[in-house]
């Protein structure tokens, strides 16, 4: 049941969505929708995620960005696989844009002068007699 809310019959929506919309429904006085949930198997749940470019990298990719392309669709890249698909941080750790403009000081060790340089062990053992 849609209520008074923008809804339609029978449409499926996220339930974060669902929530958003008869939460200002409620503010605005009106009816707010009714639902039951929908379990959705590993194909559809990809197929109707917000992100097309996660969705096409699934199954019927040609049917998705044709859609996509058709409907002027925009892709935020808020999740992790789009993110990666795209080759841009992914937004966890210090890849959250939170994160992004923020400067990390790290101390200085005081065995910083002692890390030897990369090379033959035996050259170094040959410094190490030459220096005594």
């Amino acid at each position: 049941d849609p209520g008074e809310t923008i809804l339609l019959e029978g449409e499926n929506v996220d339930r974060v969505e669902f929530r958003d919309v008869n939460q200002r429904a409620i503010q605005a006085t009106l009816k707010p929708a009714r639902s039951e949930p929908l379990l959705l198997g590993i194909t559809k749940a990809s197929l109707t995620t917000e992100s097309f470019i996660s969705a096409a990298s699934f199954q019927e990719t040609t049917r998705v960005l044709t859609d996509a392309a058709v409907r002027g669709a925009r892709d935020d890249l808020k999740g992790l696989k789009e993110n990666i698909i795209i080759g841009h941080l992914i937004p966890a750790g210090t890849g959250v844009h939170r994160f992004q403009g923020v400067e990390f000081m790290v101390e200085s060790s005081f065995y910083e002068e002692e890390i030897l340089p990369l090379g033959d062990p035996e050259e170094l053992v040959a410094e190490e007699a030459t220096a005594d």
